[in-house]
């Protein structure tokens, strides 16, 4: 299927503009804009909206990491949380765990960073009282929102056991439209407003973190701050200098797989087959040794360095035989872009996440908050660097971008996936940046993506490698013509969220900003004035 005349069209902004995969959510964003904040205030407000109407996709109880350009300087932070003191490999290994446990065990649950990374952007960059900020949201979990069919389906693929814990959305979420209310969440929400970190921390949600971990987490736990500014990982490639997040993160994989990929001699035509394959060897190579060198200690430049020397490895002919790590995941991506009265520029892109749906489907008894099980991504390995272990961070899929030439914002992108994102993100820049697309046009064609048998995070560790999954609305021949350079394709649905919720806003050459929410998302938007 050509996107040439695609059926979504980019928006367009002189002022504003707020991407997010839920329009109660945009709509949050651009209260906040014409308010009077700015685009940290927005994207605040975005989230925290996603987080009382995504419980399946992010939330309170887990991550956030996120870039922020203001007027041609870009810094990055890291709210990703830690493990608690009681994280011990050594009794998971003795109990016959090889892997960290998936679903229903605490021990999965490192300390959720989210509240941190809000109050972090808020006094670093924020215009806007918090309580003004965080009202769209407040407002969503008291008066209640309406059920999408997205929450739904993810609460009907839940166990019985995971919809028993999940009884509050459960009960209510039955239908599309229903009307869903979550006090505990607006409790904690108007909480944060009114007395920072520590009402959320050190309150109501902290007291029963610390009591479901039965050990695990401290006191000194909940008050230790999740988030630290970063300088950004910056990466030429496809005539712009790109900028994501470091290690922990496995952004290093999207700019390396984009430098690759830069070099490479890809088709004018992004639907031509050989452009698919040539981004597949990218990526493969860029990742086959992500399970052995992401850990919080890695250093992003020295990464870069490595997959830089791999460039012969890719056949522009036949498919590798490298094994790559895949995992789906289910989390939000949001952008936000503004120019204030004096034409300064300030632009966010945000990803948060529970992990994996509803994360750990474990949820905190006091506010009804289901927490992340973001702790899959360590190693159970005795002496591996990544090894689950107090205070450590793991390796984390969540990968914010941004892209400027020249010190010059370009744009805001982002998606989610797991496993799944800098593969996306590899396309998506391509598109954006070396086909000069318009952002509806690449977030709409159809993707591949390097997919594993299970989790949706066990690319890199699958059995015989990952396959190469081609959406349905992708060209026609991709199945066929790259299974017959030697990749293990499979065909997906058209517009599959396996493939990502992605959003992107550029810096138009007529001043004005150029968006697009991503329409596998089914109620995402993009809006602004």
């Amino acid at each position: 299927m050509s996107l040439a005349n695609p059926p979504f069209r980019s928006v367009r902004a002189p002022n504003h503009l707020v991407a997010s995969s839920d329009q109660l959510a945009t709509s949050a964003g651009v209260e906040t804009f014409a308010r009077g904040g700015n685009a940290v205030d927005a994207a605040i407000a975005t989230n925290a909206a996603i987080a009382v109407t995504g419980p399946h996709l992010c939330g309170l109880g887990g991550d956030l990491l996120a870039l922020v350009y203001v007027d041609g300087e870009i810094v990055a932070l890291n709210a990703s949380g830690r493990a608690g003191s009681g994280a011990d490999a050594a009794a998971l290994r003795a109990e016959g765990h090889t892997e960290m446990p998936f679903r229903f065990d605490i021990r999965s649950v490192t300390m959720p960073g989210c509240v941190d990374g809000w109050m972090a952007l808020h006094e670093r960059f924020g215009s806007l009282p918090l309580e003004t900020v965080l009202a769209p949201a407040v407002r969503l979990a008291n008066d209640g929102f309406p059920a999408s069919p997205l929450l739904i389906g993810a609460l009907h693929l839940a166990t019985e056991r995971g919809r028993e814990n999940l009884r509050e959305l459960a009960d209510q979420a039955q239908s599309r439209g229903r009307r869903v209310r979550r006090p505990g969440v607006a409790a904690a929400l108007a909480g944060i407003a009114a007395g920072g970190r520590s009402t959320f921390y050190e309150g109501a949600f902290g007291e029963g973190l610390v009591e479901l971990g039965g050990g695990l987490f401290t006191d000194d736990d909940l008050r230790q701050v999740q988030a630290d500014w970063q300088t950004p990982l910056s990466a030429d490639a496809f005539g712009v200098t790109l900028h994501t997040t470091r290690p922990n993160s496995q952004g290093y994989l999207a700019l390396g797989g984009a430098r690759l990929a830069s070099q490479l001699d890809l088709p004018a035509d992004p639907d031509d087959e050989r452009w698919a394959h040539l981004l597949i060897e990218a990526a493969v190579t860029a990742g086959r040794d992500r399970p052995q060198r992401l850990h919080e200690a890695a250093d992003g430049d020295e990464l870069l360095d490595i997959i830089d020397g791999r460039l012969d490895e890719i056949d522009p002919a036949s498919a590798s035989r490298t094994t790559a790590p895949t995992r789906d995941g289910d989390t939000t991506y949001l952008c936000t872009a503004g120019r204030s009265g004096d034409g300064r520029e300030m632009a966010v892109s945000l990803i948060q996440s529970n992990a994996s749906g509803f994360g750990s489907h474990l949820v905190e008894p006091n506010t009804g908050i289901n927490l992340h099980n973001r702790g899959m991504g360590f190693s159970l390995i005795d002496g591996h660097p990544a090894e689950f272990g107090p205070g450590r961070r793991p390796p984390h899929t969540l990968l914010p971008m941004a892209a400027t030439d020249d010190g010059a914002l370009v744009a805001v992108l982002g998606t989610m996936g797991g496993d799944a994102q800098p593969q996306i993100m590899l396309q998506l820049a391509a598109r954006l940046f070396h086909h000069r697309q318009s952002p509806a046009r690449a977030i709409a064609s159809g993707r591949w993506a390097l997919k594993g048998a299970a989790t949706g995070f066990d690319t890199w560790i699958s059995p015989g490698g990952p396959g190469v999954a081609v959406e349905g609305h992708a060209p026609g021949s991709w199945v066929a013509d790259l299974a017959a350079r030697g990749h293990r394709t499979s065909g997906s649905p058209e517009w599959d969220s396996g493939f990502g919720h992605a959003c992107a806003i550029v810096s138009g050459r007529d001043g004005m900003w150029v968006g697009s929410a991503d329409p596998r998302s089914v109620i995402g938007s993009c809006a602004g004035a």
